[in-house]
């Protein structure tokens, strides 16, 4: 059904701190990460290659009903937490599945608990036969989905996917990593006052690991192991949280633009993880300025959760009719975002303008209330990057032009030899007007460099004149 690699992926130790200094940097706005270089986010891409599950296939999405009474009873045998309640006991569950009693053992990793609760359920499911035996299956699927997938604060199991789980032919067939994803968004735009989420906290984790390794959170420890959060374990920290949390902000204000990791996944072998390749379409092509992944949207949405009470949910809600649109994009393997911004420099100067000095969220805040210098420091980290690309590509011209004039002189007629001179005047004529171009970009980034050292000064002459 999917779920093999998943189930199996060892514990990784929460780290409070990280989650904690994330979500005070996350923007519901656009769903993004605020950081002094730009807006960042994990992808799809990061979901396959760390969890394992499937990014492809259905939608995991259908109805909300204002109770789940019917189903619940129906499906898994069970009571409702409420009427007007999605939940179930997460005991009872346990019980239903003779597991009542599977708590963690002193010393049980994840990974072991995990693979005990699977042994005693699968002992349980071996004795069931026909209906009791799909009865049991969707217990414990339920228990997996809504406790970790889709997981909820407290102990009580989400059971509003249970509707999907009623064709268990049709279950592997939902792109779950996907939808781990917009939970862990929707998770991240609560309240800042809860300093918690409901997702699978295990991605974001090993996400920065991979994308900002030099805040150190992560030690490595089974080199080539798939999915890649096998790979990981939490470096522990004995400093309060709020020592820890301050210290991540004020590494992340000073983290430089070259330090980001965009591409770390270069390199993996993917002929050991199937489930990348089967997700390749819908994974965004990674940009050095996010110009086609990246917009500026209003507060106004087109469309609203369903309201919720302290009784639960209110209306119901058919979802596939509602946001058919968005439907339809997923479908159709995304949908392009068309930006304002026409290069690098408008970007960041738009993103300065948006978001001012909320990139920074340290103890020593700059002072740069208009985002000025973190917009001058993307510039130029832009334009090296152009300019190394551009470099490349003067080198490649200059080894082709290098082979052309070696043909050249071993050309056996003149026909040839015309041809070949032909050739070698082009590709002269373009490695030419892509060194001027480097030498342009060079001269781009050396005025960019003065403007950051300015901006520097400048910040520093305001802070002096400020204390005295």
């Amino acid at each position: 059904m999917g779920f093999g690699h998943f189930l199996r992926l060892e514990e990784l130790a929460p780290d409070v701190a990280l989650i904690q200094t994330l979500k005070e940097r996350w923007d519901p706005e656009c769903h993004t990460f605020l950081f002094p270089w730009g807006h960042m986010v994990p992808m799809l891409v990061d979901v396959v290659r760390i969890t394992g599950l499937r990014v492809d296939g259905q939608a995991v999405t259908g109805t909300t009903y204002t109770s789940y009474q019917e189903p619940v009873g129906r499906l898994l045998d069970l009571e409702g937490r409420g009427e007007r309640s999605s939940l179930v006991g997460r005991t009872a569950l346990q019980a239903s599945l003779g597991v009542a009693n599977a708590r963690h053992r002193t010393g049980e990793g994840q990974a072991d608990y995990i693979a005990r609760l699977t042994e005693d359920a699968r002992a349980v499911l071996a004795e069931e036969e026909g209906e009791a035996a799909d009865r049991d299956l969707r217990r414990f699927l339920i228990l997996v989905i809504g406790k970790l997938i889709l997981g909820t604060r407290g102990d009580p199991v989400g059971c509003q996917c249970l509707p999907l789980l009623e064709d268990l032919s049709s279950v592997g067939n939902y792109a779950w990593g996907a939808a781990l994803l917009a939970h862990l968004f929707d998770s991240l735009g609560t309240s800042r006052r809860e300093t918690g989420i409901a997702g699978f906290f295990p991605l974001l984790q090993v996400w920065v690991y991979y994308h900002l390794p030099s805040l150190g959170r992560g030690v490595a420890r089974r080199r080539g192991a798939v999915p890649l959060l096998q790979r990981w374990r939490f470096c522990r920290d004995e400093r309060s949280l709020r020592r820890q949390v301050t210290l991540i902000q004020d590494s992340l204000d000073t983290i430089l633009f070259g330090h980001v990791q965009w591409t770390p996944y270069v390199g993996e072998n993917d002929a050991t993880q199937p489930w990348v390749e089967r997700g390749r379409p819908y994974f965004v092509v990674p940009l050095h300025h996010r110009l086609a992944v990246v917009e500026f949207p209003t507060r106004q949405r087109s469309w609203e959760r369903p309201g919720r009470s302290f009784r639960g949910i209110q209306q119901v809600t058919d979802w596939i009719v509602r946001v058919r649109e968005q439907l339809d994009d997923w479908e159709r393997r995304g949908k392009e975002v068309v930006s304002e911004a026409a290069s690098d420099e408008d970007y960041f100067r738009a993103y300065a303008r948006k978001y001012g000095a909320q990139v920074y969220k340290g103890s020593g805040r700059p002072l740069d209330p208009e985002g000025w210098i973190s917009s001058l420091e993307g510039i130029l980290h832009s334009t090296i990057q152009q300019r190394d690309d551009l470099q490349a590509v003067v080198n490649q011209l200059r080894a082709e032009l290098d082979r052309a004039q070696q043909m050249v002189g071993g050309a056996s007629s003149s026909r040839e030899d015309l041809g070949r001179s032909v050739l070698e005047g082009q590709l002269a004529s373009a490695a030419a007007r892509a060194e001027d171009a480097l030498a342009q970009l060079d001269r781009s980034s050396s005025r960019g460099n003065d403007r950051v050292r300015l901006g520097g000064v400048r910040w520093e002459l305001m802070w002096v004149g400020r204390s005295g």
